[in-house]
């Protein structure tokens, strides 16, 4: 039996947690708030909405990828780092000036495309700091303060409008955590040298660890079972949880990953990160064909939205934990913003086809699809693992 490890936590990985709390809170300050912005106060239409969201994201996929493999080709994490989190944090109150949704549009896509420039160079920078037994906890600490970031946000926007303020008032307010990230970011982040003989290393994908082409197959496929939170909260709705209730439902959803993350990521060190894996994911499974099979009102509704919350949290150190253990040093970036490609590139036809099974079926045959997809990829982890031992042998 493996003994607990004992984790101190370094200076750049506290620095880069707190860096994505308070980031989260500016963020979680706009985005609950921007589709009535664009709707309401600039009158654009639902389907603009959802171009907006759509390219948004679409680019900060891409620039997920393209961050990491300027990482490996030898620019400074930290100044990866900095770049993203500065470019955010200086557009995103701007969309309080907006006047016109092409505006937001491009203000949002800056946004997101910071997001995506630093996502891989700062989980890179995490495994280089902290020793093997300790990237699960690394990594749990980082995503639980981040979720800590996702329920400030909403509270301090709430905060704003009860005092009377209007939405470009939250948006301009947004700067105020976003300065603090962006000054703290500029003196206390670490610069971490970049070891010369790793720069422009080739990758041989045919020679990477099987289990990282299980990850990269398994979050492919999640992201197409991925079920937004729109969603659920309109199932929530149908089962009796009034609309007054329903924000401080998506808070406690927050609050549940923020508790989870930290203790899953340990546990991926003391157990290892696949069986940490298969358990979030086959959790994921019942709560999605529990949704589905759902008659109850009241608490087991609200039990079952946080339980895949809960899910989504514990999977994330380990998965995270898991690329910086199999992953060869020089090519970390790179497979890092490969995992971040997969694991969004489905979101948005997975959400289509979701939304369309719900409306032509019924919301009960669009959970257990999402199931038996989920079921699907964490048979495929498991076929990668059984396939990595047999090459091993």
């Amino acid at each position: 039996m493996k003994r607990w490890a004992v984790f101190t936590v370094p200076r750049t990985v506290f620095v880069l947690g707190l860096a994505s709390l308070l980031n989260d809170a500016a963020s979680e300050m706009v985005a609950p708030l921007l589709p009535i912005f664009l709707t309401v106060s600039l009158g654009a239409s639902p389907l603009v909405l959802g171009v907006v969201e759509g390219v948004a994201e679409a680019g900060a996929g891409l620039l997920r990828f393209f961050g990491g493999r300027l990482l490996d080709r030898g620019v400074p994490a930290a100044r990866l780092v900095r770049a993203g989190y500065i470019g955010s944090n200086l557009v995103r109150p701007l969309i309080a000036l907006a006047r016109a949704w092409p505006w937001v549009l491009v203000l949002r896509l800056l946004d997101r495309a910071g997001h995506g420039l630093r996502s891989a160079p700062r989980d890179a920078m995490i495994a280089a700091v902290v020793a093997p037994q300790g990237r699960g906890a690394a990594f749990g600490l980082q995503r639980s303060m981040d979720h800590a970031g996702a329920v400030i946000g909403p509270l301090l926007a709430a905060a704003v409008l009860a005092l009377g303020g209007s939405l470009p008032t939250v948006f301009l307010a947004s700067a105020i955590p976003g300065v603090i990230v962006m000054v703290m970011l500029w003196l206390a982040l670490p610069t971490l040298p970049v070891p010369a003989v790793l720069v422009n290393a080739p990758i041989h994908w045919s020679a990477l660890d099987r289990r990282l082409w299980g990850l990269l197959g398994a979050a492919l496929l999640l992201s197409f079972a991925a079920v937004p939170e729109a969603f659920l909260m309109i199932w929530a709705g149908r089962h009796g949880i009034a609309v007054a209730e329903l924000p401080l439902l998506w808070a406690c959803t927050s609050v549940a990953k923020m508790l989870m993350a930290a203790p899953s990521g340990r546990l991926s060190d003391r157990f290892g990160r696949l069986p940490v894996l298969l358990v979030a994911w086959s959790g994921r499974v019942a709560v999605l064909a529990s949704l589905g099979g759902a008659v109850g009102t009241g608490a087991s509704v609200v039990a079952l939205v946080v339980a895949y919350g809960a899910c989504l949290a514990v999977a994330e150190p380990a998965e995270r934990a898991l690329i910086a253990d199999v992953a060869p040093p020089a090519h970390r970036g790179t497979l890092y913003g490969a995992y971040y490609v997969v694991s969004g590139i489905g979101i948005l036809p997975g959400a289509t086809a979701f939304g369309a099974l719900w409306l032509a079926m019924g919301p009960a045959i669009a959970f257990y699809a999402a199931a038996a997809v989920s079921a699907v990829a964490a048979i495929a982890m498991l076929l990668a693992r059984a396939a990595n031992q047999s090459a091993a042998e």
